[in-house]
């Protein structure tokens, strides 16, 4: 069975390249188009992996990774933040929200999948 991932962001163009990345390396994709839309999909399904956007509307990617850790379903979910910030201090951020990794965006496919295949395999 196919390993499904939870893409949150509140970019179309963002969501369509990380769902067509992901779908082509055979993993199942659910989009989510900001942090209350992923908060709700996590709730109604599991995932093996989620991936959020840092800033959307409704709810930003800290506060939907604090959720999500909350809920005994996703204490050991990797969660990745994909996203255009790359200081330190949001980063400390994330890390002590339970964010699992952090990538840069734009980002390269190929990372994507590398660190897609380290944390769900």
């Amino acid at each position: 069975m196919a390993k499904t991932i939870l893409a949150v962001d509140d970019s179309p163009s963002i969501r369509q390249m990380v769902a067509f990345t992901l779908k082509g390396a055979g993993y199942e994709v659910t989009e989510a188009v900001d942090g209350q839309d992923g908060l709700n999909k996590a709730k109604a399904k599991s995932f093996n992996l989620v991936l959020t956007d840092q800033n959307m509307p409704q709810m930003d990617g800290i506060t939907l990774i604090k959720t999500l850790r909350g809920l005994p379903q996703y204490k050991s979910v990797p969660i990745l933040v994909l996203t255009t910030e790359a200081g330190d201090t949001i980063k400390t951020q994330g890390r002590a929200a339970g964010a699992t990794g952090w990538l840069v965006k734009p980002f390269d496919p190929q990372k994507l999948m590398d660190v897609v295949k380290k944390v769900i395999g």
